[in-house]
């Protein structure tokens, strides 16, 4: 194809790109001078500069999968994609709701720094990565922990790592990724594994845990199933305090929001009296919300139930 001949055939231009995503070097071996791609990218006209030295072939909205590419493109051979935009890749859904960045792994050597949508993290421990839609991606124990190292919020971190956990993702693969990694942004993520590691299977048990050691009370077995005299299943709660036979459950409005939830909860308390075990139900946001208020929710129903018990 002759100079100048690109622009009769706007769809060769587009078969040479990554889904209308394409660097400015790589249009300059296809014909296009340098001084054009800067006039096509203006206000108004049919191009648009995603990043540095990365244009999208058309003037729209650019999609997820083209911020990636174009962020890809941008950082150079060898990136590959963590944090978030991995952890989606990998079927995980437990993220905050925040504007759309995409973070990538760089070799140590590349003296590429972040711009615009794209976070880049030079690396000496750059990981063999996973290749989805043709998409390379860290593996989810990385990207998973790239992604908690910038979170803020406790319930962020727990939410994904509890995810994480129940998706397969091991402790002992988080605890080595955490010790192999930098320590900058790792106490939440060290707090929330450690309670995990203690019985937790949620994000609302993580908070749990926090609110019963505020309660000052006897530490419960965490997700224990309870059996009654005769082998017959009673329920598994979050938590279950013994000496007082006190169950303790993290109940969501979501989740007993159909019928069909309500009547298992409904079947559920019902085995729990039949047995004599009292039950406290907390929503999860008041763990969190409520912290004081629910640790003496806590300490008063377990009052109750030992007095009951004393009482029998």
């Amino acid at each position: 194809m002759n100079i100048g001949e690109w622009a009769r055939d706007p769809e060769w231009l587009y078969r040479h790109s990554r889904g209308g995503v394409i660097t400015v070097a790589r249009l300059g071996e296809l014909g296009v001078p340098s001084m054009t791609c800067s006039r096509r990218c203006r206000p108004g006209k049919p191009w648009q500069r995603l990043l540095p030295g990365v244009v999208l072939l058309h003037s729209g909205t650019p999609t997820r999968r083209q911020l990636v590419d174009a962020a890809l493109l941008y950082a150079g051979p060898d990136a590959m994609v963590t944090g978030a935009a991995s952890c989606r890749r990998q079927g995980l859904a437990a993220l905050p709701d925040h504007p759309f960045r995409v973070h990538v792994l760089v070799p140590n050597e590349r003296k590429t720094s972040g711009s615009g949508h794209v976070i880049v993290e030079r690396t000496i421990r750059l990981p063999e990565p996973i290749v989805k839609g043709g998409v390379p991606l860290a593996p989810l124990v990385r990207s998973v922990l790239d992604e908690c190292r910038r979170l803020g919020s406790r319930q962020a971190v727990a939410a994904l790592l509890s995810e994480a956990v129940q998706r397969g993702v091991t402790l002992s693969e988080l605890f080595a990724e955490l010790d192999a990694g930098s320590r900058r942004g790792t106490a939440i993520p060290r707090e929330v594994l450690r309670r995990i590691a203690d019985g937790a299977r949620s994000a609302a048990e993580v908070d749990a845990m926090r609110v019963w050691r505020m309660s000052g009370l006897p530490e419960p077995r965490w997700n224990h199933e309870l059996r009654d005299g005769g082998g017959e299943y009673i329920a598994t709660p979050d938590g279950y305090f013994v000496a007082a036979e006190l169950a303790w459950e993290i109940d969501s409005y979501d989740f007993h929001f159909g019928k069909q939830q309500y009547a298992a909860t409904v079947a559920r308390n019902a085995r729990y009296a039949a047995a004599g075990i009292a039950v406290l139900q907390t929503l999860p946001s008041r763990l969190r919300t409520e912290p004081d208020q629910v640790a003496a929710e806590l300490r008063a129903a377990h009052r109750a139930a030992l007095a009951r018990r004393r009482a029998a």
